[in-house]
């Protein structure tokens, strides 16, 4: 058995401490922002993507595209075939991911009512609607591989609320724009109206179909002779990705600190990723799934693909950088709680000997 080669031994490093590397970004992003404002002023063009003005296409864009071509890169088109063994467990987690996160956003309309600045409110609730607008996170099929969760359900939630992007995250952010107030509410729906289904074509669905077709193209074995460096290739930009978005409004939030706002968003970020894992669990009850059906359920539900909803915020809401703070909170959030969750799935476990498996992309 050949030894494993520099790039997949660095990758393997990586994904080990995958959580420090995360945090290492939003630490760079705090007190090293210059280059991350820099990477994210760097255009390569323009596309007309709907609007009254052509849009730049942005390095960040480009990352976005990489990351998901590279997810669909590792889809196995064998595995698609099993999708529609059991339709109606895919359907109900499809649609619990819209409907849930918009059931919880209105009730935290409705308790923050109470809060003291209605400002801050208006932030958490846009950050919060970009969170729950966006698909399934590529990452959460490793986390399920990981706990010996369903790989073909698993793949089916990541792929179609993926391609049925344009179509639920426009409703998502319409809904939540009723929710919110003046400005905060004319940019929802304006970003829901105006360019966003384009945005999502370009840079997350064609990227992904254009994986799925490479991969049948290049076949198995290559994919799988490359899969180390695509790895490697797919952190680095992953992080960098982080870095510069975050770039644009942690360094104010830690220069001038406001305790009380970055603790209730905390709180908020940790219920919304419980209670979407616990809805994970409660239809696989409901729909009397296996156990690796409830694993593929709780991390798909529980895991979104906050890349891209960093650089539709950073387009399209730059004039409210407060609201990308609860996207890079649930995105940490998010991988602390499915550490949680797989450890608790590990403990139902048969013992017995565990591959290694990949480790969260998203």
């Amino acid at each position: 058995m050949s030894s494993p080669s520099v790039g997949g031994r660095v990758a393997h490093f990586i994904h080990q401490n995958f959580l420090w590397f995360l945090l290492g970004s939003y630490a760079a992003a705090t007190f090293f922002p210059g280059f991350g404002l820099w990477l994210r002023d760097v255009a390569v063009g323009q596309l007309a993507l709907g609007g009254n003005s052509p849009t730049r296409i942005s390095l960040s864009m480009l990352m976005l595209s990489f990351l998901l071509l590279n997810a669909g890169l590792g889809v196995e088109p064998s595995q698609l075939k099993k999708l529609f063994q059991k339709p109606l467990t895919l359907l109900s987690g499809l649609a619990a991911n819209l409907l849930i996160p918009i059931a919880f956003i209105f009730c935290v309309t409705q308790v923050m009512r109470l809060w003291h600045n209605a400002d801050e409110v208006q932030n958490i609730l846009v950050g919060l609607a970009l969170v729950a607008s966006m698909p399934i996170a590529g990452s959460s099929t490793a986390w399920s591989q990981n706990a010996n969760g369903n790989m073909a359900l698993s793949l089916g939630l990541v792929l179609f609320s993926t391609l049925l992007s344009p179509l639920a995250t426009p409703v998502a952010l319409h809904a939540v724009g009723l929710m919110t107030t003046g400005d905060y509410s004319e940019d929802l729906h304006e970003l829901a109206s105006g360019g966003t289904n384009a945005f999502l074509a370009v840079s997350v669905i064609l990227p992904s179909i254009a994986g799925i077709v490479l991969h049948l193209l290049l076949g198995k074995a290559r994919v799988v002779a490359t899969k180390p460096y695509l790895k490697l290739g797919n952190f680095v930009v992953l992080f960098l990705l982080i870095y510069s978005n975050a770039s644009i409004s942690l360094p104010q939030a830690v220069r001038q600190p406001d305790y009380d706002f970055l603790a209730v968003m905390l709180v908020i970020a940790v219920a919304l990723c419980s209670v979407a894992f616990s809805a994970g669990w409660a239809i696989a009850r409901l729909m009397r799934a296996g156990g690796g059906e409830r694993t593929s359920l709780m991390f798909g539900l529980g895991m979104n693909n906050n890349g891209t909803g960093l650089v539709l915020a950073s387009m399209a809401l730059a004039d409210h950088p407060t609201a990308m703070l609860p996207i890079i909170f649930y995105n940490l959030v998010q991988h602390l709680v499915a550490g949680g969750v797989d450890r608790l799935v590990l403990r139902e476990r048969p013992k017995a000997p565990v591959a290694a498996t990949a480790v969260p992309k998203s």
